[in-house]
């Protein structure tokens, strides 16, 4: 059985290691961000940020109701406006995990999403996999970074 209270530990803990990477990210050129990479279905590390990020929001809120998918990444044309969007998305999960009993977290349920589709989801399972998500882009990020002769430095979620 998953817990709220476990979920905002994992929750917290992988926003420092997101938090980490965008530090990092804010301190390159500016050219750099919009630098775009083959081989990633998002080329660019501020559109691997945008997508990490919205989709976050994008399950966050299909668990409270709202199918809400934008493509607004040009409202993100740094990484500082990404700071601030990672900030109210964070906010926005951890609100949901505060606000949700143990019991609903565990109960599969049919919930709306994008397409005027539907979906039997778990709750925790649906948090979780944002978390996976993420990190699954922190590593695309990181992989393009090295492309661009920049590195940065491990990532992995913390333990302390």
């Amino acid at each position: 059985m998953y817990t709220s209270g476990a979920l905002l530990d994992i929750h917290d803990r992988s926003q420092r290691s997101l938090i980490r990477l965008m530090e990092h990210c804010a301190e390159m050129p500016a050219e750099s961000i919009d630098r775009e990479h083959d081989g990633f279905g998002y080329p660019t590390v501020r559109l691997q940020l945008h997508h990490l990020l919205g989709a976050q929001e994008y399950w966050i809120g299909v668990l409270q109701g709202r199918v809400e998918a934008d493509e607004n990444d040009h409202l993100y044309p740094t990484i500082a406006s990404l700071q601030e969007y990672r900030g109210r998305v964070a906010a926005q999960v951890r609100d949901y995990l505060e606000s949700v009993d143990d019991a609903a977290l565990n109960e599969s349920a049919e919930y709306a999403t994008w397409g005027g589709r539907t979906k039997i989801l778990m709750p925790a399972q649906v948090v979780l996999r944002t978390v996976m998500h993420m990190y699954h882009h922190q590593g695309q990020i990181q992989a393009i970074c090295r492309q661009a002769g920049v590195r940065i430095g491990r990532l992995d979620f913390p333990l302390d």
